[in-house]
């Protein structure tokens, strides 16, 4: 999912929980404007933003309290996965194939996303791939739940996500979509590519020309909206993700292993440092080192070029980018096939 804007608001979330009198059922809890402060709040700052008042109100009073989401937030795969377990998540080979047909149903869309921005076709599908399995799974959360039990009851990111659930209400109010009929992940990310509503706000694009930016049943505008997210953030056309190379058993304690920053260490230092590219490299290229933990307990490393870089920007996690990467691949030579 897309967590490329996520911060911590842990002050705008205490004065949030103070100010709230939402009221508890059987784990249930009303976000109901009469009742709940925090909303109450919201619905005032919307509503002075030209969203109306009584739209504002009637759609919080539908959303719920969900306690499957604030445990869900607790458990990304992210962060309890070893490499080689988290690949064999999204490196299936039906999973290649369906990309191989996403790729196929949409050439002409995905062919123009790459003349405009530069992202190959093979990119995008495997960022859609690994999202929503193009586009079949795209949630089972209500995203109107989501958000409003984050923004209020999350003990960490409270202030982002109500910055979250002010954007989606914003685009359902303008879209004129049923706001409760709506479902993404369980951290409200939404559509084909699992867009948090600030990103849907920002990198969304009408691709197809229809005057609507719809990423939840459009698959073209999704391709679309993908490439200009990495467009944005600086993606190299025709650059390289990564590079294969060679290292100790132990990481090097003088590099920064894994990072998902922007790159800054040079490939000479890589190499003094005993990780050495398997193919010659300009020694000042920057680079980020990685170090990937296989199965029969091995080490590969690899050093990732800004490309790698900016699909951490989509979610922050090597492991994901590095998914993302080796899928793309796979897609790439499924096709050639």
């Amino acid at each position: 999912m897309n967590w490329a804007r996520i911060q911590a608001g842990g002050c705008v979330t205490a004065m949030l929980l103070a100010c709230s009198t939402s009221t508890w059922a059987d784990g249930a809890s009303t976000f109901d404007p009469q009742q709940h402060a925090g909303t109450q709040l919201l619905v005032d700052e919307l509503a002075a933003q030209g969203i109306p008042a009584d739209w504002l109100i009637e759609t919080l009073n539908q959303a719920s309290f969900s306690q499957t989401v604030l445990d869900a937030m607790e458990g990304a795969a992210e962060r309890r996965l070893r490499w080689h377990e988290y690949r064999d998540i999204f490196l299936t080979q039906q999973r290649i194939e369906e990309g191989a047909d996403f790729i196929n149903e949409y050439e002409d869309a995905l062919a123009q996303a790459e003349d405009v921005y530069g992202v190959p076709p093979e990119v995008i599908a495997a960022i859609i791939g690994v999202e929503t399995y193009y586009g079949k799974h795209k949630g089972r959360h209500r995203v109107l739940d989501s958000l409003a039990t984050l923004a209020f009851y999350h003990p960490v990111r409270g202030g982002f996500f109500r910055g979250e659930l002010a954007a989606f209400l914003k685009i359902a109010y303008e879209q004129g979509v049923e706001a409760d009929e709506l479902y993404g992940s369980y951290a409200g990310a939404m559509g084909y590519p699992q867009f948090i509503p600030t990103s849907y706000e920002a990198y969304a694009v009408d691709f197809d020309g229809d005057g609507i930016r719809d990423l939840w049943e459009n698959p073209v505008d999704a391709i679309g909206s993908v490439a200009n997210y990495f467009a944005v953030h600086g993606w190299q056309r025709d650059g390289v993700i990564y590079h294969e190379a060679n290292g100790p058993d132990v990481a090097p304690e003088s590099l920064p292993i894994n990072q998902t920053s922007k790159p800054v260490v040079t490939v000479s230092e890589s190499i003094e440092a005993g990780i050495e590219p398997q193919s010659a490299l300009d020694p000042e290229l920057l680079v980020v080192p990685l170090r990937l933990e296989l199965a029969d307990e091995s080490i590969r490393y690899r050093l990732g070029e800004y490309n790698f870089y900016v699909i951490t920007r989509y979610n922050h996690s090597h492991l994901y980018a590095m998914a993302v990467a080796e899928l793309s691949e796979a897609i790439e030579q499924q096709v050639e096939d």
